[in-house]
């Protein structure tokens, strides 16, 4: 499958929602607002799962740990997170040229993923966080999201790269975009552009630190950083940030590192490219 064919498969889906109109009835904006937020909930109990075990169920915490179904499980629930807002999205009219801009970010997106793959470069550096952060960044929280999160499903197509991570990855890049959208526009393209680089540091951190989170429940070695059955959601997390500081947080300030750097080569002429591509198609903020 070429990146062609998988961009235009994963599209398919939106093609009857496309009435041209651009326009969202206040009903529907709400309705939008309460899925992405249930999309929001559901997506941080399965990343708050580990800790919320002992809570919720401690007389069969144990017997969860070891239930060799409960990753599908996880999995499951993320992706019928991301099922309830692209659901929602076919419903709406979605213009020709919101579909279009989509498509071509999210193919931009997937032959960025594609280089990371063949070349990879220091630390865990990736070039796909920054163009997710100028979208969510100037067409909105919406569109950020879908773009982070489809983005990462085309590239595992082309790449090869499908496993028990990839909606988790989803997720969060889409979490990336979601973001970037809510963020203030101050005054002055050096505060934005401080904003913006900020922003990528925070989440070349943070987006490590949630996915670590899909396996680590796995590891029960006995060692102190690792989950154990029948603690308190306190010493699990005083566990996952021994396992994080000792195995990830040097990695993830690669990323870190890769996205400021980055955003600052790009982050203004990017901007400035961006906001005239959607002042002259008559594109609304979304958020």
């Amino acid at each position: 499958m070429n990146l062609a064919d998988a961009t235009q498969s994963t599209f398919s889906i939106f093609r009857q929602a496309d009435a041209g109109s651009g326009g969202t009835a206040p009903w529907h904006r709400l309705l939008s607002a309460m899925l992405i937020a249930l999309t929001g909930l559901l997506s941080l109990l399965a990343f708050a799962a580990p800790f919320l075990v002992p809570v919720l169920a401690p007389g069969v915490a144990a017997d969860a740990a070891v239930r060799p179904d409960a990753p599908l499980i996880t999995g499951v629930l993320v992706l019928l997170a991301l099922a309830i807002l692209l659901v929602e999205l076919q419903g709406q009219a979605m213009s020709t040229k919101t579909l279009a801009a989509l498509g071509v970010l999210v193919a931009m997106t997937a032959v960025l993923r594609f280089v990371e793959v063949a070349i990879p470069g220091p630390g865990g550096v990736s070039p796909i966080f920054v163009p997710v952060i100028l979208a969510g960044y100037v067409f909105g929280a919406r569109f950020g999201f879908l773009l982070g999160s489809l983005g990462l499903f085309v590239s595992a197509v082309i790449t090869g790269g499908v496993g028990p991570w990839l909606p988790y990855q989803m997720i969060v890049t889409g979490w990336v975009g979601l973001t970037a959208g809510w963020l203030p526009h101050p005054r002055g393209a050096r505060a934005q552009l401080l904003l913006l680089t900020l922003f990528g540091v925070f989440w070349g951190l943070f987006f490590g630190m949630l996915l670590n989170l899909y396996f680590w429940p796995l590891l029960m070695d006995g060692s102190g950083a690792t989950w154990q059955p029948g603690l308190s959601w306190r010493a699990n997390a005083g566990r996952y940030a021994a396992f994080y500081l000792g195995t990830s947080f040097v990695w993830d300030v690669g990323r870190a590192a890769g996205n400021a750097l980055l955003m600052l080569a790009i982050g203004a002429p990017a901007v400035r490219a961006l906001q005239r591509f959607r002042r002259r198609f008559a594109f609304a903020h979304e958020q």
